[in-house]
């Protein structure tokens, strides 16, 4: 008779360092001498594999070897315990004992899940330096080997033979890693770490290792680091970006703010501002204080911010040592605008109490920076806006005096906002074309949405726009079928009904005069359940070039199925019999 027992699960913490954790797993049944005991991890690989009386390592997961053991004679106690050396955050798993007869047939099985705990240490951006602890007792050999490592497997400090070896260390760690001497003999094998910012953000390994590249101890450190937040408003005349130091700094060094993706935002050296480094889009929009190596204070003044981003001011030397360095992360609060898909218009806000000079010129754009809108020289000026929004915006009059530069987008559809570039920028230059202001609003249009029951005659899928469109604009109504398929086809100044996918032949109908009036709406006739999906509609231009478009989610609702036993309430009013519905009656 075959049986097989199962065991619950049970629980293990341990802190990442010690020298190594059991997961227990006993039982009082009794084993055959045959039986195999097959420890795994949750990701089903071998973590250790015991059979015919003796451990079998070359069946272990090379990332487990070296470093589990069990008992002897494990079957006879029935004490199937695994120890597991050197834990770290990475071991943190569910682990699975089963044991198998010589059949293969499963006798018992029971899980452990391990829980490691990792030591965190958190320090504010713009410190100095910040220190990885790791200390041990276990008495180290002096040939013994100490390695640093990021989450990444990236070298940040190695000790051998008796000194720092910096040539094996990752790039961005040289010159920013430092450990204690005899550090072997003291058991202090604690790390600093200089200049900390938001990318240090990591879990770090410390390793020791003996002359046969065996481990003899690891433990794990999780580093924070806080970086200091600025919010405002999209639209503001300007932001100051904080950092100031005690530490004393040369003359002769210079200060480098860069954004996120590494361009240079401002340079100072030589006692100078360097404009000539900076990158286009920062020129003429930032500025530091005076004497600022003296004071310490090198905060940067960036006008018209528009953009949430992480700013760092690194510091160097006349050798291009770093001396300091320190991480801002810019919030840049935007005015959000929501509106249903089929609204007659929508307000983009942008008001400033800015002077404004009377030769200025307002742009708004888009997120794939199309120009949505121009005034300059006291008027609009239509010719420069993407074809895409002509006709549809529409700003104040002697906007530049109230200083109102609010936007008014007609027919506001969902192609307005697509995918993640919902963002308008309005922006306003002097004569040199220099910026003198500049804020965002975010549109979220909401998708228009038509529900219809199967059964009914038609259904309209609505698209209004502006009239007066171009006589020789195409109209395409289309949808994914899985593939794509055109639905309704208007060009030429007709109806191309052979040109339509077959499944909607005889079943679409566009308005007479649409293109004059701007309602491109489609009507569909005989709705089907299987005619739920998406629709896109798009008026394209003979140079190819998209006008309008707007998206439709239509939903059909099954019919309700009538049998004999069930009665249609939705005719009951133009039933002729006048009797009201009752139950059936025995008589």
């Amino acid at each position: 008779m075959l049986w097989f027992v199962v065991l619950s699960g049970y629980q293990v913490k341990v802190d990442s360092g010690a020298e190594s954790v059991q997961l227990p797993c006993k039982t009082t049944v009794h084993l055959p001498e045959d039986a195999k005991v097959e420890w795994r991890d949750g990701d089903d690989l071998k973590v250790h594999v015991y059979q015919n009386g003796s451990d079998q390592p070359e069946q272990q997961e090379g990332y487990y070897r070296g470093r589990t053991e069990m008992k002897r004679n494990l079957l006879k106690p029935g004490d199937l315990s695994l120890t597991l050396k050197y834990p770290t955050d990475t071991d943190r798993n569910t682990f699975t004992c089963t044991v198998y007869n010589r059949e293969e047939h499963i006798l018992m099985k029971k899980q452990v899940e391990l829980q490691v705990k990792v030591y965190q240490v958190e320090v504010d951006s713009g410190a100095e330096s910040v220190q990885l602890p790791c200390k041990t007792t276990v008495h180290l050999p002096e040939d013994a080997k100490v390695e640093w490592r990021d989450g990444d497997d990236w070298k940040v400090h190695v000790y051998q033979n008796g000194s720092d070896q910096p040539e094996q260390r990752d790039n961005v760690y040289r010159g920013r890693t430092e450990m204690k001497r005899n550090l072997l003999k003291t058991g202090d094998l604690s790390l600093t770490l200089k200049y900390p910012t938001d990318e240090d953000r990591n879990i770090y390994t410390c390793t020791v290792y003996n002359r046969e590249e065996h481990i003899l101890m690891k433990k794990q450190v999780k580093l924070q680091v806080k970086v200091y937040q600025v919010e405002v408003d999209s639209g503001a005349e300007s932001v100051q970006l904080p950092c100031k130091t005690t530490v004393h700094l040369p003359e002769d060094a210079k200060v480098v703010w860069r954004d996120r993706d590494n361009w240079k935002v401002h340079v100072y050296q030589n006692g100078s501002d360097q404009p000539e480094q900076q990158f286009s889009v920062y020129r003429g929009r930032t500025e530091m204080k005076r004497n600022l190596l003296k004071t310490g204070d090198l905060s940067l003044t960036l006008k018209y911010p528009t953009d949430r981003d992480t700013f760092t001011c690194t510091v160097y030397n006349r050798e291009e040592h770093i001396l300091m360095k320190k991480q801002v992360l810019l919030q840049v609060k935007v005015d959000q605008v929501k509106v249903n898909s089929g609204a007659e218009s929508v307000q983009l806000p942008c008001k400033t109490t800015v002077h404004l000079p009377e030769d200025a010129k307002v742009e708004w754009r888009d997120g794939y920076n199309r120009k949505v809108h121009v005034y300059q020289n006291d008027s609009d000026q239509p010719e420069q806006q993407d074809r895409y929004y002509r006709g549809r915006t529409e700003m104040k009059r002697n906007l530049l005096k109230p200083g109102d530069l609010s936007l008014t987008l007609k027919y506001p559809t969902d192609t307005d906002t697509d995918r993640d570039r919902n963002t308008f920028t309005c922006t306003v230059y002097n004569r040199e074309e220099h910026i003198l202001m500049e804020k965002q609003v975010l549109l979220q249009v909401k998708d228009c949405q038509v529900e219809v029951e199967e059964g009914e005659e038609s259904v309209q899928l609505p698209f209004k726009t502006t009239p007066d469109l171009p006589e020789d604009a195409t109209v395409e109504w289309s949808c994914y079928k899985p593939s794509y398929r055109t639905v309704h086809l208007y060009q030429n100044r007709s109806d191309q009904p052979e040109k339509q996918d077959q499944d909607y032949k005889d079943r679409t109908e566009m308005k007479e005069d649409l293109l004059k009036t701007g309602d491109v709406s489609l009507t569909l006739k005989y709705p089907k359940e299987t005619d739920t999906r998406r629709y896109w509609c798009r008026v394209i231009n003979k140079d190819g070039d998209i006008l309008r478009g707007k998206t439709v989610k239509l939903k059909v609702k099954g019919r309700i199925q009538i049998t004999d036993e069930t009665v249609d309430i939705r005719n009951r009013s133009s039933s002729t019999d006048p009797t009201p519905l009752m139950a059936d009656q025995s008589v």
